[in-house]
């Protein structure tokens, strides 16, 4: 069973040992150090950033991060995807990690995010939508993302996590259920043992 609750100061070592991981530390770029772990997840994990950093649990262990947010509380990222498609009143975004080499092409990114996306609906009244932008060069994210349900709308360049990526993106939408208890744009997740 997937669940999750708020990163915590506590979780920054685990979180410090994800981001040093070759398969994170490729897309996610971040320094790993304990200070900037401490500056850069700290003002959420203490209730001072508008984001949220959800510690992701397969049957009560830790396997990933994701973190959700609304566009509107970060005004230059907003501006970034508006360039690309229009962003509805409400939208949110999501980043997210599996964070152990184990858990990864098990079918855990797609599970995760359907999971949180689903979730969303609920946790935020108002959100109208969600919006996630990917490196075209992140083939395993994207791939996740679809098997998630959501549905790419767009594609065009954005200013990429790590430098040696070029500058082109996918952006990916999934829309509030229209019927309460039915996803149409984020249909449940391809089994693990399914086709990658």
């Amino acid at each position: 069973m997937i669940t999750w609750r708020r990163l915590a100061e506590h979780d920054f070592p685990l979180l410090q040992s994800w981001l040093k991981q070759p398969h994170v530390s490729r897309w996610w770029n971040h320094e790993t150090s304990t200070e900037a772990v401490a500056r850069d997840f700290g003002p959420a994990a203490r209730g001072e950033e508008p984001s949220e950093d959800l510690l992701v649990h397969l049957d009560g262990s830790p396997i990933g991060l994701v973190q959700r947010c609304r566009l509107s509380d970060y005004p230059a990222y907003l501006a970034e995807l508006a360039a690309l498609v229009e962003v509805p009143h409400g939208a949110m975004t999501i980043d997210y990690l599996i964070g152990e080499p184990v858990h990864v092409g098990r079918g855990l990114g797609p599970q995760m995010i359907h999971s949180v996306v689903h979730a969303t609906w609920s946790d935020h009244p108002d959100a109208s939508c969600l919006l996630v932008p990917v490196t075209v060069a992140n083939r395993a994210s994207w791939r996740a993302l679809e098997k998630a349900g959501l549905r790419r709308v767009a594609e065009g360049e954005m200013t990429p996590d790590n430098p040696v990526d070029g500058r082109v993106h996918y952006l990916y939408r999934g829309d509030r259920p229209s019927t309460p208890g039915r996803a149409p744009a984020c249909q449940p997740p391809v089994s693990p043992s399914g086709p990658r």
